[in-house]
């Protein structure tokens, strides 16, 4: 390990003049000895949010000889400027900006890459395709090729309910001022112009429903072609973007590695829910090989390399499972097989019915509570718990009793012929292992909005009692299905609060005779783990904290029989702490709702509340924002407010009422 300094703050300034923060980690040696630079460029405040986590990587890149450079993006933490959105040509400009920066100074050799997770890992692929030459490699973790059907916002063509919580957290990060230590006098200044300008991102997004110019901005798979540097592609089963490592191994023609373990929204060294991995040393070998030109074995690696999950109780928090090699993607140890469907029934169809079958579908809007988040964060209170607590108002069809160990990598797929009986409607389905006492675990699902049957460009109306074929793709997964269980198919006609749902309850008819599910079989091989396992993290440097107060997480659900009232109440609040190197307390609260009413598609309602403070001796910030969305046959309704104090004076306030027309959503 190579000793290092750190410098806390330098501006970068940009070619209009705006300054963008920078804070530093070089090893000692670079000014004599320039290396490569390391950038993660991403709106979450170096100086306090992410400092801890920043520290503890960029610490780590710079003892084995990196720059490690960390950006907040224009708008946010001390950077000059206002953030209006994510993935702006402006913030993607900036980067290559940034990135030219790096590459001159004394202590670079020229050579750059990126990392980051979820934004960060967004924009790393985004400023790729841009092809700045100083940009030799990327690590993109959580993170997407589309962001309209792969990203927190829609899935399916359906509106997800992250993405009113995803809104809600970007509209009281926004509304976090920079600090005086930083900046100086002019920090209120800045401050103010951030609360008056960043907007209801909210708004933003739900105006753009289908897939238009506004989500093909910064969707990679408009254009793989235009990758031409090395990607390593990194996620989890429990995290939202897992789908992401499967279709840039397959389409990337720029070398490129994968990784999928058992993690949510997190980088691997920090596990959750599966075992943590030495994530950053994997890092630095990618690093070495690609920006330091060192024959290190990386390029004849495996392309995929996948934590296989074991069947495992709802209720744990644990995921175990093994790793496995693939040496591509697709792999040749996968196939494609068909299972037809028959009345309650999978793969169990003898002979072409003499009369044609249905089966008939309405469910209630309760199915969905359990099913966690779209995207996991805290990794035990989000994810799905047994799915017979949805599987009374589903569809259900069972395999027969397995015989043998049967496993699957990659993407299932539910073919159907349906019909409906509204206009607009929806589909979940689920894939799920039931174990011989009847205890249902959620493998992997899907939603289509089928309006969105065809294209997420140009939907289309159903016709009530017209039968349609549908396709309803579920999320990239690996799996073991152990002997003695079952394997079991779940359809609804609503999934909420993790898709919102459509204008009406609907009742649709399924032809089984004319419906199947495809499952991507892995065939399972004598020597089957991976002989190169990736080792456990060991300590790392880490920044001096002192807790004030530990977090707290619930996920708990309300049935009010007086008025019928159903109430999903998350609460997601981290620790607080003061960062003691620059005596700044931070915290962070956020509690969400999400109701219903007497089983009333009217009275669906999502609400979310953030506090965010900061503490310095005297100086004390609080910022409360407030969002609630709800909806009516023919629009959604937004309703927002934004607070915020200086010590006790509140200096700013403002309130949103906004109504936008669905568009067959």
């Amino acid at each position: 390990m190579h000793s290092y300094r750190v410098i806390e703050h330098t501006y970068i300034t940009m070619s209009d003049g705006i300054n963008l923060a920078a804070k530093l980690w070089l090893p000692a040696n670079a000014d004599k000895k320039p290396v490569p630079g390391i950038l993660e460029y991403i709106p979450y405040r170096k100086r306090d949010m992410k400092a801890v986590n920043d520290h503890e990587m960029h610490a780590f890149f710079a003892g084995n000889g990196y720059a490690g450079i960390r950006v907040d993006l224009r708008g946010s933490g001390d950077s000059e400027g206002i953030l209006r959105d994510e993935y702006l040509q402006q913030e993607l400009n900036d980067g290559v900006e940034v990135i030219r920066w790096i590459a001159s100074q004394p202590w670079c050799n020229g050579r750059v890459g990126m990392i980051g997770i979820s934004w960060g890992g967004f924009n790393g692929l985004q400023i790729a395709m841009m092809q700045p030459p100083e940009l030799k490699a990327v690590i993109s973790v959580a993170s997407s090729d589309d962001r309209y059907n792969d990203d927190v916002h829609y899935m399916g063509g359906c509106l997800l309910s992250d993405n009113l919580s995803w809104a809600s957290v970007m509209f009281a990060n926004n509304s976090a001022p920079p600090d005086p230590a930083i900046v100086g006098d002019k920090w209120r200044s800045m401050w103010l112009e951030r609360l008056k300008g960043s907007g209801l991102w909210l708004k933003k997004w739900l105006q753009h429903q289908r897939r238009d110019d506004y989500w093909k901005h910064g969707s990679v798979c408009e254009d793989y072609a235009s990758i031409n540097c090395p990607v390593m592609v990194v996620s989890g089963w429990a995290d939202g973007y897992s789908n992401t490592v499967f279709k840039l191994l397959e389409n990337l023609q720029a070398p490129c590695m994968g990784i999928v373990g058992a993690y949510g929204h997190k980088y691997p060294h920090m596990g959750g829910p599966g075992p943590p991995i030495d994530f950053l040393k994997k890092a630095t070998e990618w690093w070495d090989q690609w920006l330091k030109d060192i024959d290190n074995g990386v390029k004849d690696e495996p392309m995929l390399k996948a934590w296989v999950l074991d069947s495992v109780s709802p209720l744990s928090s644990k995921r175990p499972g093994r790793w496995v090699d693939e040496p591509k993607w697709p792999s040749p140890n996968t196939e494609e097989k068909e299972y037809p469907l028959d009345t309650f029934r999978i793969g169990q169809q003898q002979q072409p019915p003499k009369e044609e079958k249905t089966m008939h579908i309405q469910s209630p809007l309760s199915v969905g509570l359990f099913a966690g988040k779209w995207c996991s964060y805290s990794e035990s209170t989000d994810l799905p718990k047994d799915q017979r607590e949805e599987d009374g108002g589903s569809l259900v069809l069972n395999s027969k009793i397995l015989t043998e160990d049967y496993e699957i990598m990659g993407r299932p797929v539910l073919k159907l012929k349906i019909a409906s009986d509204k206009r607009i409607a929806m589909i979940a389905a689920r894939l799920s292992d039931v174990a011989p006492d009847g205890r249902a675990t959620r493998v992997t699902y899907g939603v289509l909005n089928l309006c969105h049957r065809d294209s997420h460009e140009e939907p289309t109306e159903l016709v009530p009692g017209q039968s349609y074929l549908v396709e309803v793709p579920m999320k990239y997964i690996a799996q073991r299905f152990p002997a003695g269980h079952q394997i079991r198919i779940s359809i609804s006609t609503s999934y909420w609060p993790l898709v919102w749902p459509s204008p009406q309850a609907a009742k649709l008819t399924l032809y089984p005779s004319e419906s199947a599910i495809y499952l991507p079989k892995r065939n399972i091989r004598e020597k089957d783990t991976s002989p190169k396992a990736l080792e456990k993290p060991p300590p790392t440097d880490k920044l001096s904290t002192t807790l004030i107060a530990p977090p707290n997480r619930e996920w708990s659900v309300k049935h009010n029989l007086a008025n019928n009232v159903v109430r999903l109440k998350v609460k997601n609040d981290d620790p607080k702490y003061r960062l003691d190197d620059i005596n700044l307390e931070i915290g962070r609260n956020v509690t969400e709702w999400y109701s219903y009413a007497n089983n009333n598609y009217d009275t669906v309602r999502g609400e979310v509340k953030g506090v965010r403070t900061f503490r310095r001796d005297d100086w004390f910030i609080k910022t409360i924002t407030h969002t609630v969305l709800t909806s009516s046959r023919t629009d959604f309704i937004i309703r927002a407010t934004l607070d915020a104090y200086e010590g006790d004076v509140r200096v700013f306030s403002q309130s949103f009422d906004e109504k936008i027309p669905r568009d067959l959503m």
